[in-house]
């Protein structure tokens, strides 16, 4: 895709010429998405999303749904937009996956706040915890929700040594689920340029 800056209606193909260009350009989005996917532990995969992977998603919904009319595009675009990163920084699709639907309820039912668990440490630097779900709570005191949205806000000196190639980590220290794994260096170099100085 090659518009960049804010997602507008504007900005996005037409449902014929999106289909064309998805001909031939279907495999490099989703190198993209899989270059930006970290695994933290068996059960958590963590998305870091871009513009180009939230415009991938919008142009998908609206393909997949038929979606022309304009109300229903801006519905689509109010919806994915808040994922793209602001300069300052990451934001993510959290998925906890469970094959076995046994598993995932008892699992979901066990799992109640991890979203608020997961973090990143930049390399001589305090962790930063996850600003999670900001759009609306997607748990109940029962169970919480396969997905959730993070939000890893990096101050200045972050962001800096992140630009200047330091090693990032990612992990979660709820009580149920302890993972800590180093974001893969080409990940990290994709999530590098979404900051700025």
């Amino acid at each position: 895709m090659t518009a960049h800056g804010p997602i507008t209606p504007d900005s996005l193909m037409t449902l014929e010429d999106y289909d064309r260009w998805r001909q031939t350009h279907k495999a490099e989005s989703m190198a993209h998405r899989r270059l930006r996917s970290v695994a933290l532990g068996e059960h958590m995969r963590v998305q870091f999303e871009s513009e180009t992977s939230v415009r991938y998603q919008i142009q998908e919904m609206l393909r997949i749904e038929r979606i022309f009319e304009a109300g229903a595009i801006a519905q689509e675009i109010q919806a994915y937009a808040p994922l793209v990163p602001d300069g300052s920084n990451w934001k993510a699709t959290l998925l906890l996956e469970y094959v076995e639907p046994e598993e995932r309820r008892q699992a979901l039912s066990q799992l109640i706040d991890v979203e608020d668990h997961v973090y990143v440490q930049v390399q001589g630097h305090a962790r930063v915890m996850a600003i999670a779900d900001e759009d609306l709570p997607r748990e109940t005191s029962q169970r919480t929700a396969a997905v959730h949205f993070l939000r890893f806000e990096l101050s200045p000196a972050m962001r800096a040594d992140v630009r200047a190639g330091v090693a990032v980590a990612l992990g979660c220290d709820h009580p149920r689920y302890t993972a800590h794994t180093p974001i893969p260096e080409a990940a990290l170099r994709s999530l590098a340029s979404d900051l700025t100085p």
